[in-house]
């Protein structure tokens, strides 16, 4: 198997299980499982010795577990490969070879076999151990960092990724920049081809999600530490630029290496004015924090609140325990744990072989617990867990052949196989369908791709000040959860940078539109950064940075702040606002004065003034007028089919009859002059008969218009939700405007006609002749009505129909003004002027 941690190997812990399993076991067979370990260089970084641990953990419980592999016992070789191509290659072929022989692919003298390799820690690494080990068709498992795009197909079937699909990442990432509403990041990539093939799938995708990039810095991909003093020369300037731009959130592709790299940039940083870096760090699972020796000092507030995409990982009963009875006892046959113990705990061992050496001598008593976190974590990490269920899948996948070979060839031949006859590509077949349960209560098992079927911790990384840090898992990246759903957040336990003041972080190009504005764009800037525009009248927007403004549903409209629908009021003249009641109070008022001057009239029928001009008509005329003031209520209240049948059609009818007597008094003044010239035929005419004939005729044709409109196209109730904006009209649809308006023409032309005989009749020499006040009145009613159709046109709602009744009560109360003041005044007032006598003399 090939594994990638960089620092310790263990030779001496090999050479004491053998020991310990060839005297206990001497009938066992043993396999061998190699290890490449991918370090800095010699003396590099302490924390990956973990990985190392858990190896040799996974291996002392299968080889203690008398159920798995009974009889077998699991050995393994680790190799260091420094990130480097050639000593990855001259790795991979020393364990082709013969033990402390290098002759690849010639085995001689004490053989181990060799059943897979787990590695390596880096994409670059694990492509270069696969060159050479898919021609033998060994299983590689990858516990690190691996892009499919870096392996081809033919080195690809050999390959079991112990972590997820990159690409995975890449969903989750954009899913957190969405729940957080990021959209202006930075793009920090390690200088290799991972890193461009990393800008170039994530830009896209980015730009698809309406999500910008400010920059795109380039880390240095190092390989030694002592190279880290020229790296930094060679991008100080570059670094420089992008310190002080505005994004908050800045997303971090890159590896161990890169870490350091950047460390080491941000140490300096303050020598060079660089300002402080207070940003969120977002970084994926390639990359862990952690340090060389002579950054344990180092400060790590920085990366205080960090998120990652962390492989999951459990805690396996008995590890905890494990890595507290590591000593420096085991240097026998280790050839790293010397040096690892030296940089941990700055000390120096009885075997050290430096000379000039300072530091204080080792106890051999240290306990790994007292080291920071950023040197030696206590709790198994991803990658060391990878490295664990790597080992126990191949156990199992070993176990299932053992098994399966077992059962057929004791039926075929009745002998036990043994396991050591297996070879390497036989694992294929039952790694890619094993399934298992770990020790920690985790499942195991690998998709189509050879991919392990799990998803990612969203890890929050909380630092202190003694160099150590917590990880606190926030949430969880779910593959198989439905679309949207990928990313489980608990936003109440992540914990931001210090200088946030524990609120979420703002990463835009500009603020946020607040809800009732749209964005709009910016000429010549990214799509992310935008202006502020007000929604127009009538449209709304609910959240921040709205594209563009909504109309609201008909039935309801934008409030003052335009961030919200709230429901239209109806609208209808109602008896209870002040114009409703006004108009109600002045309609009954002048139908009691109506109804009084009908009783007067009625009390004094027998006075010549009654008499004058046709009583029947004068009765008639009072009588529609009332009704006309009455009719007027009708406009009044919420409309109903009912009333909406009934106002405009009674109106015309009652108004035709109150013009019609007008009409009918008018021509009766100019007959009765006529009728008194000598030898005049007209006196055959004069008389009650035509004066009814006059109002029944004309009254008729107005009833028969109103017939044919009821008929054809009637008035109905109707909603109007348009013509205003912040309520629903409720109003009578005239049904035909045409019929309406012949309605509102027959009572203009009935109108003019009596203004016009009335007009031409105001001199005659009668006593009895009213043609003058008819003259008014009709002046009058004219003017109300000429006044009333612009009036009408122009308004909408309640005031359309408070204008019609004004005009309607103005007319009528023209007519009652005009007609009947003078009479009443007389009547009541001056009874002796209304004496025949006295007419008589007023005429001579």
């Amino acid at each position: 198997m090939a594994v990638s941690p960089p620092t310790v190997a263990y030779y001496a812990i090999l050479e004491e299980l053998r020991f310990h399993q060839s005297s206990t076991k001497e009938a066992d067979k043993s396999l061998n499982l190699s290890v490449i370990v991918c370090s800095l260089c010699v003396r590099s970084v302490s924390k990956n010795y973990q990985h190392n641990l858990a190896l040799v953990f996974a291996l002392k419980e299968i080889n203690g577990d008398p159920n798995l592999l009974p009889n077998i016992t699991l050995g393994f070789r680790i190799f260091n490969s420094y990130f480097d191509a050639k000593m990855t290659y001259k790795a991979t072929l020393s364990f082709l070879s013969s033990q402390h022989q290098f002759l690849p692919n010639f085995k001689c003298g004490a053989l181990n076999t060799l059943i897979a390799v787990i590695g390596g820690l880096t994409s670059l690494i694990s492509a270069h151990i696969g060159t050479t080990l898919s021609i033998y068709k060994i299983p590689q498992l990858i516990y690190g960092s691996f892009s499919r795009e870096q392996g081809n197909q033919l080195l690809l079937p050999s390959m079991y990724q112990m972590v997820p699909n990159e690409a995975t990442q890449y969903m989750g990432v954009i899913r957190l920049f969405h729940h957080f509403r990021w959209t202006w990041i930075a793009l920090f990539a390690q200088e290799d081809d991972n890193g461009d093939r990393f800008v170039e799938v994530l830009v896209p995708m980015l730009s698809e999600n309406d999500i910008c990039v400010d920059f795109i810095a380039r880390l240095p991909a190092q390989k030694y530490v002592a190279n880290d003093g020229d790296d930094f020369s060679r991008h100080q300037e570059f670094f420089a630029a992008y310190f002080d731009n505005k994004a908050n959130v800045w997303f971090v592709y890159g590896e161990d290496s890169s870490m350091i790299s950047l460390r080491i940039v941000l140490l300096v940083g303050p020598f060079f004015s660089f300002p402080p870096v207070h940003k969120v760090w977002i970084v994926t699972c390639h990359w862990d924090f952690a340090s060389v020796s002579v950054q344990r000092v180092w400060d790590i507030e920085t990366f205080h609140g960090a998120l990652s995409f962390t492989v999951h990982s459990s805690q396996p009963p008995g590890f905890n325990r494990f890595l507290q009875s590591v000593s420096p006892s085991w240097a026998k046959g280790d050839g790293f744990i010397q040096d690892f113990w030296e940089q941990a705990f700055s000390c120096t061992l009885k075997l050290s072989t430096i000379h000039g050496d300072n530091k204080e001598m080792c106890t051999g008593a240290e306990k790994l617990d007292s080291i920071p976190d950023i040197l030696f974590e206590m709790s198994m990490t991803g990658h060391s867990y990878n490295v664990y269920n790597a080992v126990y899948a191949v156990a199992h996948s070993l176990h299932a052949i053992y098994v399966s070979t077992f059962k057929r060839r004791r039926m075929e031949e009745g002998k036990i196989p043994e396991i050591c006859a297996v070879q390497p590509w036989q694992l294929h077949h039952f790694l890619r369908s094993i399934k298992f349960n770990n020790t920690a209560g985790d499942t195991v098992c690998f998709d189509e791709n050879g991919e392990l079927n799990v998803g990612f911790d969203v890890t929050n990384w909380v630092t202190f000040p003694n160099g150590s840090f917590a990880r606190v898992k926030v949430g969880r990246l779910d593959p198989q959860a439905p679309p949207g759903k990928e990313v489980t957040l608990h936003d109440d336990q992540i914990v931001w940078h210090r200088t946030f003041n524990q609120v979420v972080p703002l990463s835009v190009c500009n603020e946020h539109c607040p809800p009732g504005y749209s964005k709009e764009k910016k000429e010549g800037e990214k799509f992310c950064c935008y202006d502020c525009a007000p929604c127009p009248e009538g449209t709304i927007s609910q959240d921040e940075d709205m594209v563009a403004c909504i109309k609201c549903p008909q039935d309801q409209h934008a409030n003052i702040k335009q961030d919200q629908c709230i429901p239209k009021v109806f609208s209808f003249l109602s008896y209870k606002e002040i114009l409703g009641i006004a108009l109600a109070l002045l309609s009954m008022s002048l139908s009691v004065i109506t109804a009084l001057v009908l009783g007067i009239f009625i009390k004094h029928q027998e006075t010549p003034i009654v008499k004058a001009n046709n009583r029947s008509l004068t009765y008639i005329l009072l009588i529609s007028l009332l009704l006309c003031f009455l009719c007027s209520l009708l406009f009044i209240g919420r409309p109903s089919q009912m009333t909406c049948l009934l106002r405009q059609t009674a109106f015309g009818i009652v108004f035709s009859v109150a013009l019609s007597s007008v009409l009918a008094k008018t021509i009766t003044v100019v007959l009765a002059f006529m009728a008194t010239k000598p030898g005049s035929r007209i006196r055959r005419w004069f008389g009650k008969r035509m004066a009814t004939s006059v109002v029944l005729f004309c009254s008729f044709i107005q009833a028969g218009i109103c017939t044919i409109w009821l008929s054809t196209s009637p008035p109905f109730h109707d909603v109007d939700m348009h013509s205003a904006t912040r309520e629903i009209i409720l109003q009578c649809n005239e049904g035909s405007a045409t019929m309406f308006y012949c309605v509102l023409g027959y009572m203009g032309f009935l109108a003019s006609a009596s203004f016009t005989m009335a007009f031409f009749a105001r001199k005659l020499p009668d006593s009895f002749n009213e043609a003058k006040f008819l003259t008014f009145s009709m002046l009058v009613f004219c003017s109300v009505w000429v006044s009333f159709l612009p009036t009408y046109m122009s308004t909408k709602g309640k005031f359309m129909v408070a204008v019609e009744i004004f005009s309607i009560l103005a007319s009528s109360a023209g007519l009652l003004g005009c007609i009947f003041s003078p009479k009443c005044y007389i009547i009541i007032l001056r009874p002796g002027l209304n004496t025949r006598d006295q007419l008589i003399r007023r005429k001579y």
